[in-house]
């Protein structure tokens, strides 16, 4: 037998070994874990999956099984919490060597978490440990996008981004898909459901060491939305000087100018209703959870919003409010030019812990003030966590947060979530 095919035998032996262990030490992850087919047909150095299979390479499994089966098991899972939180599908628009790198970190900070012998390798490396110390005083879970946006406020420089893919680097992820596939996509989001359930129900006294796994797996099964989608939930209908070309019947108009010269038969009405943003208040998180740089991005893209004529009236009643535990900051802004001078000299105020119900009850006054014609929506910039009023307020509520940073669970049921990706805020 020639040696290349004696390797690919010995290789496909260690990872079906590997699964059964898993499998057994970690019920609660069977769908995930048998759900990639082991297979050749591609030369990896490593392990590496389109989504659907998991290719290997024979030599390197068989030098990490000399060392100690635990780092295949390791391994293994590495390639598997990649596809369950669906890391393949978010790389698009990100930049792949930081993304790559915040995958990794994101994964094996899961691993390192869980209390199993079938994964025990000892302690984490000095490195590890600092950086996992690190990323956590600033961010709530260390979920890939959690930590992409802290490399990038970093500044992370390409030297320290290869150091640490050297401590952090398993697979290899050549073959994640540039576009997503919607099929697999689902596949992937009902597999990480069902794990979280079993994590949470069935198996949950299994779920050793797991905490890291629930957060998030809760974190990633949040779908996003389109914000300026999101938005028109928020428009009124009103009459606005302009031509309304469907109203208007061009064969009678045409008929007047051809026998009455240059008189039309019919002018074209003057005004049309539409749908658009009037009445609206926005409110700032300005806790410790919540970066400036993330506020301005917010605001920069609501400004871009703002002058797209389709999304809002020429003439506006907006509140920008700025909170943490109190009230800190209330600004009126009745043009997209104010909204643009108020950028240009913005400056988050605050900086203590949350607490939601000063702007409500700010707002409650300004309505009982009349400072609103009709009033449809506050949008509330957050991550999700603090004190929330008991009632629910007259007028529609949206608690809007980061992917990857987010608690829509700690949003009382009377408030609308909204799960934001970055990339769209900072998109040009």
């Amino acid at each position: 037998m020639p040696q290349s095919e004696q390797w690919s035998r010995i290789g496909r032996e260690i990872l079906f070994s590997a699964r059964t262990e898993l499998y057994m030490s970690l019920p609660f992850l069977d769908a995930a874990v048998s759900s990639l087919a082991i297979t050749e047909g591609y030369d990896t150095p490593t392990l590496a999956t389109d989504l659907n299979h998991l290719y290997y390479s024979g030599a390197w499994l068989a030098q990490q099984y000399e060392r100690g089966r635990t780092n295949v098991n390791r391994a293994y899972l590495h390639t598997v919490f990649h596809c369950l939180l669906r890391h393949p599908a978010k790389a698009h628009g990100r930049d792949r060597a930081l993304w790559d790198l915040a995958c990794d970190v994101a994964v094996e900070s899961i691993i390192d978490a869980l209390d199993y012998r079938c994964l025990a390798a000892g302690h984490p490396s000095v490195r590890r440990q600092n950086l996992y110390r690190r990323l956590r005083e600033a961010l709530p879970v260390l979920t890939a996008e959690a930590v992409y946006r802290q490399f990038r406020r970093d500044r992370l420089s390409s030297y320290d981004c290869a150091a640490l893919a050297r401590v952090f680097a398993v697979d290899d992820h050549a073959l994640w898909p540039e576009e997503g596939d919607d099929e697999q996509e689902k596949q992937w989001q009902r597999r990480a459901e069902r794990t979280q359930t079993a994590m949470e129900t069935v198996f949950s006294n299994q779920a050793a060491g797991g905490e890291a796994v629930r957060e998030q797996l809760a974190v990633s099964t949040r779908g996003t939305v389109d914000y300026r989608a999101f938005l028109r939930r928020f428009t009124a209908l009103r009459e606005e000087v302009a031509i309304d070309a469907d109203a208007f019947d061009y064969g009678y108009y045409a008929y007047g100018l051809r026998h009455f010269g240059n008189m039309p038969l019919i002018e074209p009405l003057e005004t049309r209703e539409t749908r658009k943003i009037e009445d609206l208040v926005i409110a700032i998180d300005t806790s410790m959870s919540t970066s400036g740089e993330l506020v301005r991005s917010f605001l920069s893209y609501t400004y871009t919003l703002l002058q797209d004529r389709e999304s809002f009236f020429r003439h506006i009643n907006l509140r920008i409010l700025q909170c943490d535990d109190q009230l800190r900051s209330d600004k009126r802004i009745t043009n997209a030019r104010e909204l643009a001078d108020y950028m240009a000299q913005f400056e988050l105020i605050g900086q203590s812990a949350t607490d939601f119900r000063p702007v409500f009850a700010h707002v409650d006054r300004l309505i009982a003030e009349g400072a609103f014609h009709r009033l449809r929506g506050l949008l509330y910039f957050t991550d999700g966590l603090g004190i929330y009023p008991s009632r629910r307020p007259r007028y529609d509520a949206a608690f809007l947060m980061l992917e990857g940073q987010a608690y829509p669970d700690q949003v009382p049921p009377w408030g609308i979530r909204a799960v934001l990706r970055e990339e769209e805020l900072t998109m040009p």
